[in-house]
């Protein structure tokens, strides 16, 4: 119930409205989202390299209206790609679809997204196609696919364990050698298309989690590049701790090496995890928000884990 009615409120304008004009809005979202500007994020992301651990920037955003604001987005992310050339940070990128283009014509959403990928190629920096809900799943697959015929082998993308769909996708993308970040998700689906129950979305990442260490093994075990930027087949996109150590041990049996996968996790949650993990020797990449579009984004991590409720409510009555 909490979890739907977070995910409406993500939507909602007039809920938008309200937050974003709540004088103690940013001291709590700024928990999770690095800062308006680029260089904000690229400060916190040479903090987190000095901890030992990696990061994806995302320029945060989704679902321009016109072409305009597409090719606007578009300007934004080019220029992230060019900070971490720039600024040799051990970080890659990650981008939403639906923010260059993809809601409002597939043709400019390809354009804009080849210029990224050509401009990360320059940079040898990877990018990371996040998944969006389920009208989506087919579109970005598809120019995910497309990118990768033309030559862009800089990119992958996210499978999302509650989607009954997702094993499938999951033996498609390891067998062509694609790396994958898996995640729960963070959607409203429907009964027919997503596991209504907690415990069949576990199960299913585990699952995954197994096609994914048997394919980086198969393909060779392929590891994290030098430099951070590029990572192996399989990341796990998760703070529960039950699938961390699952991931882990099933490597650990079949013979694969700790900077053979990666651990993901999101900028200002289970720091301890982050710095624990980092220090056994697994390869930690953390996501890092940053932008003026950090409302939705906000929304759906109260959605994730409702027990970020309790920080938003211990801000509202500080002095």
């Amino acid at each position: 119930m909490l979890r739907s009615f977070f995910i409406y409120l993500s939507k909602a304008a007039w809920a938008q409205n309200i937050f974003t004009n709540w004088s103690l809005a940013w001291r709590t979202v700024s928990r999770f989202v690095a800062g308006t500007q680029l260089t904000d994020a690229i400060r916190v992301v040479k903090e987190l390299n000095s901890r030992n651990i990696n990061a994806t920037l995302d320029h945060l955003g989704e679902h321009t209206s016109t072409p305009e604001e597409a090719q606007e987005a578009t300007d934004h992310i080019l220029a992230t790609v060019d900070a971490i050339g720039e600024s040799g940070v051990r970080a890659n990128i990650s981008i939403k679809l639906t923010q260059i283009g993809l809601g409002l014509d597939e043709s400019v959403c390809a354009q804009n997204l080849e210029r990224i990928l050509a401009r990360a190629k320059a940079h040898n920096t990877f990018v990371r196609i996040d998944m969006e809900d389920t009208p989506y799943t087919d579109k970005t697959l598809n120019l995910l696919y497309d990118m990768r015929a033309k030559g862009y082998l800089n990119t992958g993308t996210v499978l999302q364990s509650y989607l009954y769909r997702t094993e499938a996708d999951t033996r498609r993308l390891v067998a062509d050698g694609i790396t994958i970040r898996m995640v729960k998700g963070a959607y409203q689906e429907p009964e027919d298309k997503a596991f209504p129950k907690k415990a069949d979305v576990d199960a299913n990442f585990d699952l995954l989690s197994k096609i994914m260490l048997d394919g980086e093994l198969a393909a060779g075990t392929p590891r994290l590049s030098v430099d951070g930027r590029f990572p192996p087949i399989p990341a796990f996109g998760t703070h529960d701790e039950k699938r961390i150590a699952f991931a882990k041990q099933y490597a650990e049996k079949i013979g694969l090496p700790k900077d053979a996968l990666e651990i993901q996790m999101l900028y200002g949650i289970r720091r301890d995890l982050q710095e624990s993990l980092a220090q056994e020797g697994y390869p930690v990449r953390i996501y890092v928000p940053y932008g003026t579009h950090w409302y939705p984004y906000f929304m759906r991590r109260l959605a994730e884990r409702p027990a970020n409720l309790w920080f938003l409510i211990s801000n509202f009555f500080r002095k």
